[in-house]
């Protein structure tokens, strides 16, 4: 688990779709600022994704403060508009920080297919994720010997491993990215994407972003309110959240979410919880025994795998099976869910995506709470979730802890008071972005910007998860400019 749940973990999970960028491309492919569209090629994991995408490489600058210097290549996949009134380009980001648009778009075809009839699908991976100068902190053996570190130290020697752990893996960053380490924050994104929408021939940015994606379309819009065009943010990060704020709301979130499936069992919700934290502490004492061998549940992996199905109600009964399984002492059901959110393939090697995410984030956050603040907060963590709150609560400390850059800003400056209508979607049971984080963006966008819709249901994101109500109004204003009356529920 990490500060920003990734949205890719449950909603698009089946993504085993990837494309690398791929040459070859004909004159007709050609265009957008003279990109070459080619095939996408396979990669290493997962075949090409199909005849209906293109893939290209956008060279931008390693440093926009310095426009003609280095530059990095960022890899981009399109799906062309399958209608002739066409809007233009929707550029999509799935969250993260650190999820591949080039593995995602694809997989996610299907929920927008709509939006196709009016616009060319398009993401890319952002620079330091994937295909556009991903960075990889560590080699697979010693991710998995990391799992044996307790994240909820109760030993001076546990938390000295915890956060010689934490410092190790920022110094595998700082090797593998080198210079790149100090451009991948999120206003870099931002600028990386204005660029996009320039070479693609569009004057206005059409934009949608889940979970983080939401953040960076908030900085984009910042910076670039008058590009603004058609924009979605759905699962919305709050901007007004500080380091310690966003690890609450999350603990919040996700308690939320646990109650409900708690209830949904048929048990009252402070009792199962008791039960749950009970077990997580036994495991901790004592890690479970699993059907892989020389792996065993720890208790890490126990919450870790606790998280994955509370993303969508759909896998409420997958997380009753693994919580029966580890009861009678066996590990294996929540280790495999764990395996699934660490990207953990059954081969033993792990997808990069959390290490993109930590480096991303801690570019952008400067604050670095420290051991004994976080003793501090500890008890104000385990009041809001026995489950959830330790875990998050030493997260504050360990993330970015002894981090060799320096991150950019407590919160992100979001407001836009110069850009058009930006429809802001919130979930009132979304556990890894709280509803209160689209309240918030909604009102820091500026007034007659941000356009609230909830939903209120549960799972992470509102669009593609069952709504009629959510899809046809996003729907409408994305191809037809039909903004919602602020504040309209459904239900």
């Amino acid at each position: 688990m990490s500060r920003f749940v990734r949205w890719t973990a449950v909603a698009v999970a089946s993504a085993l779709l990837a494309a690398g960028c791929g040459g070859g491309s004909s004159d007709d492919d050609k265009g957008g600022g003279g990109l070459s569209w080619g095939r996408c090629k396979a990669t290493a994991d997962a075949p090409a994704p199909g005849n209906d995408w293109q893939c290209a490489t956008l060279k931008v600058p390693l440093d926009w403060s310095k426009p003609d210097g280095e530059t990095i290549g960022l890899a981009l996949i399109r799906a062309k508009a399958r209608g002739d009134d066409r809007v233009g380009s929707l550029l999509f980001n799935f969250g993260g920080p650190g999820a591949s648009g080039l593995s995602m778009m694809p997989s996610y075809a299907p929920t927008v297919s709509r939006l196709r009839e009016r616009y060319d699908l398009v993401s890319w991976d952002p620079r330091g994720v994937g295909a556009s100068e991903g960075v990889r902190c560590r080699g697979d053996k010693e991710i998995q010997a990391a799992e044996s570190v307790d994240v909820t130290p109760d030993t001076p020697s546990e938390e000295k491993a915890y956060f010689r752990d934490a410092a190790d893996f920022g110094e595998g960053c700082q090797k593998d990215a080198g210079k790149l380490m100090a451009h991948v924050s999120t206003a870099d994104s931002a600028r990386d994407m204005d660029r996009i929408r320039d070479v693609l021939g569009d004057d206005r940015m059409h934009y949608f972003g889940i979970s983080y994606g939401t953040e960076l379309g908030g900085t984009y819009a910042h910076l670039f309110p008058r590009r603004v065009g058609r924009m979605t943010l759905d699962a919305v990060v709050d901007p007004d959240a500080d380091t310690v704020g966003h690890a609450q709301n999350q603990a919040r979130g996700f308690q939320r979410a646990l109650n409900g499936y708690l209830e949904s069992t048929g048990q009252d919700p402070e009792e199962g919880t008791r039960k749950i934290a009970a077990l997580l502490r036994r495991i901790d004492a004592r890690p479970l025994p699993t059907a892989t061998p020389g792996r065993k549940l720890t208790e890490t992996l126990a919450v870790t795998g606790l998280t994955l199905p509370l993303y969508n109600k759909e896998s409420w009964p997958t997380l009753t099976s693994a919580l029966d399984a580890a009861e009678r002492g066996d590990g294996s059901e929540l280790l495999t869910l764990a395996d699934g959110y660490n990207d953990r393939a059954p081969s033993g090697h792990y997808g990069t995506t959390t290490h993109s995410q930590r480096v991303i984030s801690c570019l952008d956050d400067r604050q670095r709470p420290t051991a004994a603040r976080t003793k501090e907060l500890l008890p104000e963590f385990e009041k809001i979730s026995p489950v959830f709150g330790p875990f998050l609560g030493w997260d504050t400390a360990g993330w970015c802890h002894d981090w060799p850059v320096p991150g950019q800003h407590d919160t992100p400056e979001v407001s836009a008071p110069e850009a058009a209508p930006i429809l802001v979607v919130g979930n009132s049971g979304d556990p890894a972005t709280p509803y209160e984080g689209a309240r918030k963006m909604s009102g820091e966008l500026g007034k007659g910007v941000g356009v609230l819709l909830t939903w209120r249901g549960q799972g992470h994101g509102a669009y593609g998860s069952g709504s009629d109500c959510v899809d046809s109004t996003v729907n409408s204003y994305l191809l037809n400019g039909s903004i919602p009356k602020d504040g309209k529920v459904c239900s």
